[in-house]
């Protein structure tokens, strides 16, 4: 198996190689050469499997799939080691919920930061960790987060051997959990740097030293972020796991409503699909940064400037510039990376959008690829929280209910949808009290959070300080 990029300027190389990696060295997202394919014969053993063996025996099986030069043997230790009891609290590491109506929720977020990002950057955190011992180097991982993608690195990268962590996060835009999660952790290989300005902006100062190539290489930059192939693979088996879980044969169809902003979450979807996997529909769920459902409604993709982006209560999915799509955008034009390079640089930087509304190709957006699309409002998430707490007895977070929101709004007669929950509502108690009249009950572990110092480093929005702060940091 080997790996390309979208923008056709690397050479293929091994998931090893890219793992540590991150981006291309072209700017570009790495992607397979080819999809495995999944037939019916296969689902049906691993139904078995995952009934038998449990979540981290699926995952060895897809994730074989993709990763064929680390032994087979060390590929299943390294999930048996990741998806554990302990970190998940049971061996089945996922559940499935009964919405009503043909709507199923797939628990995600009974990792150690009660988030779905935990389902991946465990796992990527022991890739991490068995590579760099392999090749006896370190990694200095750097990042951007919207709320969760931060807490769930810096928990699965603590403690570990050979690698630091600097996490860029938008000041005052996370919900105040997600910041105490993330700042009161003291470990020596983690850095908290707060950016005055919105995701987008930490999004682009991360791109911006990895685009150095000197500096990644002399610094030993990698990526935890989605455009990470490693942690997007690893988010392809819950969609497998949720499949398998909701259907007793192999031909039965079902579709999944995603909640994003970075286009990740549901890329892994596009995935599975592409794969063979029998999903009728992606419906793709934003919230009143709406850039993502805009291009799948009109054809047009223009990122919002900072100023434009707007403060929600569904603040993981404030984000006007969705990293992922350029992965979908390449399978969407023939794989030409010609294409891809004229659409995200040459019209993107330009016009700061581009149009597809009348290529050919549009269509098959839904046609061919299955998205559908539609947005959620702060009084949407509100009124689902409420309903499903009133109707089901079942809590759900303000991005999840985004995703209800839209599905409920875009399902189909007999259509079943699986909602991939993204987080715990402890996370957004405010939200839960507006819609509830109470917050949620704060877990015991959780609650000492709340009374520890934050240790945290301010910088403005400026690549060249972050690279002193790096530099003088991994000394």
């Amino acid at each position: 198996m080997r790996y390309i990029s979208t923008r056709g300027g690397a050479e293929p190389r091994t998931f090893s190689d890219i793992l540590l990696e991150g981006l291309a060295p072209d700017g570009g997202l790495y992607l397979p050469e080819e999809y495995p394919h999944l037939t019916p014969e296969l689902l049906e053993q691993w139904r078995t499997v995952l009934a038998e063996q449990g979540y981290a025996a699926l995952a060895t099986e897809v994730l074989g799939l993709f990763i064929d030069d680390i032994p087979a043997e060390d590929l299943r230790a390294i999930c048996e080691r990741t998806y554990t009891a302990e970190a998940f609290g049971d061996t089945a590491v996922i559940s499935l919920g009964d919405l009503g109506d043909g709507l199923l929720l797939e628990g995600l977020s009974h990792g150690p930061t009660l988030a779905f990002k935990d389902m991946a950057m465990q796992l990527l955190g022991s890739l991490f960790e068995y590579e760099l011992d392999r090749r006896h180097q370190e990694l200095n991982v750097l990042g951007a987060t919207s709320g969760d993608t931060g807490s769930a690195a810096e928990y699965a990268m603590r403690g570990r051997a050979g690698i630091r962590v600097f996490m860029l996060s938008p000041k005052g835009r996370m919900s105040a959990f997600q910041r105490a999660q993330m700042y009161t952790l003291d470990d020596d290989n983690i850095h908290n740097i707060v950016i005055d300005g919105v995701f987008d902006e930490c999004q682009d100062l991360v791109k911006a030293v990895s685009a150095d190539a000197d500096f990644k290489r002399d610094a030993h930059i990698g990526a935890v972020n989605s455009i990470n192939w490693g942690r997007l693979v690893a988010q392809v088996v819950y969609y497998v796991a949720g499949y398998l879980r909701a259907t007793t044969s192999g031909g039965e169809e079902v579709s999944f409503a995603v909640p994003t902003g970075n286009f990740g979450n549901i890329c892994a979807g596009h995935i599975a699909r592409q794969m063979g996997l029998p999903i009728r529909h992606l419906i793709l769920a934003t919230n009143e940064n709406n850039v993502l459902e805009e291009f799948f409604r009109t054809g047009v993709y223009r990122p919002r400037s900072a100023d434009e982006t707007v403060k929600t209560s569904s603040p993981s999915m404030d984000i006007s510039k969705a990293s992922n799509f350029e992965r979908f955008v390449f399978d969407l034009v023939g794989r030409d990376p010609e294409r891809v390079l004229d659409l995200f640089t040459a019209k993107l930087t330009r016009l700061g959008q581009f149009d597809l509304s009348d290529d050919p190709l549009f269509p098959q957006c839904a046609e061919w690829y299955g998205y559908r699309s539609g947005a959620s409002t702060h009084a949407d998430r509100l009124r689902t929280i409420r309903e499903v707490w009133e109707d089901r007895g079942i809590l759900i977070d303000p991005h999840t209910a985004d995703a209800v929101t839209v599905a409920r709004r875009l399902q189909e007669e007999g259509e079943r949808v699986i909602v991939l929950e993204t987080a715990q509502p402890v996370k957004f108690g405010e939200t839960i009290r507006e819609a509830l009249g109470e917050a949620p009950e704060m877990p015991e572990a959780y609650a000492r959070l709340t009374t520890l110092e934050h240790h945290v480093v301010e910088l403005p929005g400026d690549v060249d300080q972050l690279k002193a702060y790096i530099a003088g940091n991994i000394g």
